[in-house]
This record gives structure tokens, C-alpha cells and sequence, in this order.
């Protein structure tokens, strides 16, 4: 599948019968960070066990979308966490999107499939009345940075860190 043509997909809310798709891509993503942090991240792990994701995926707080082929299987997905800021007291009243998580099996990077599951999750941000769209990337995810300034984002903040 890899290339540089297109593939179309639809992007629908994750349901429980993606799980263990979805447990296979979570592996996929946890392995490019150890690669670039294996201080911090254990090779061959995921960020969630099955049963914390089945929470997940049941939680209207923290949609998860699948991009999924003609045959409905699972290709890619966006982690997502609605945060409200009402009652903090430096903030405005504003709900922020936070994408968790974007993945997009190895096999078909290359194809806009993370694009069009981005250019989703804008969509629904802006469906649900959000001011804006955050995310983390690490540092050493070359590729992931480029692909998200592509995509138009820009630099909000900055973590640091010292290793003791």
C-alpha cells in the first residue's frame, strides 16, 4: 500500500469491535517513540491495555476516530480528549480539542490518511464549538513534527527537561 497517491477513506467514531486493531497500531506509534526515547518508552508496549481502551471508546469525553477502508478495516485513527477551561481561573471559557494520539498504519504513510484524519478532527472541533486544536509531539519525531506544521500547526508552547 505505500505510495503517494491518495487513499480515500471514511472516518467514523471508533467502536469496541476496533480494539484490537487499534491495540495494533497503539504498538506501531509506542515503537517509533522508543526508537527516538527508549529511555522513556518500552519497546513492543502500548499506552493503553485493552480494557483501559474499551473505556476509552465508551467515553463521549474522549472520542477516538478510526479511518477505515472500503472494507472497514482499520487504517489509521485520532485519539482525542475534550477539555473544558470554565472553571480555571487564568483561562478563558474556551473547549480545547486535545489530539492524543494520531497513527496511521506503516503500510499506508504516505497516502493522506493522516491528513484527512486530521482535517476530521478540525472539522469536529469546530462542529462542537471548540476555540482550538492542541497536541504534543516529541522532539525527536522528525516526522511527526513536519507532518503536523504541514498540516498548518504552529508552535504553542514548549515542554524542557533535565535528566538527573
Amino acid at each position: 500500500m505505500q505510495g503517494t497517491k491518495e487513499m480515500q477513506v471514511k472516518i467514523r467514531r471508533a467502536e469496541e469491535k476496533d480494539a484490537s486493531r487499534i491495540m495494533e497500531l497503539l504498538l506501531q506509534v509506542n515503537n517509533v517513540h522508543h526508537d527516538g526515547r527508549p529511555d522513556l518508552f518500552i519497546k513492543d508496549r502500548t499506552k493503553y491495555t485493552v480494557d483501559e481502551l474499551k473505556t476509552i471508546l465508551s467515553n463521549d469525553e474522549t472520542p477516538v476516530f478510526v479511518a477505515v477502508d472500503g472494507e472497514d478495516r482499520v487504517l489509521g485513527y485520532g485519539f482525542t480528549v475534550i477539555q473544558s477551561h470554565e472553571k480555571d481561573n487564568n483561562w478563558p471559557d474556551i473547549t480545547t480539542l486535545y489530539v492524543d494520539d494520531i497513527c496511521v498504519d506503516s503500510s499506508c504513510r504516505g497516502m493522506h490518511v493522516g491528513s484527512q484524519i486530521y482535517n476530521y478532527l478540525v472539522d469536529y472541533a469546530r462542529g462542537i464549538g471548540c476555540y482550538n486544536m492542541t497536541l504534543h509531539v516529541w522532539e525527536k519525531n522528525e516526522s511527526g513534527k513536519a507532518f503536523y506544521k504541514s498540516m498548518g500547526m504552529q508552535v504553542q508552547k514548549t515542554c524542557m527537561e533535565t535528566i538527573l
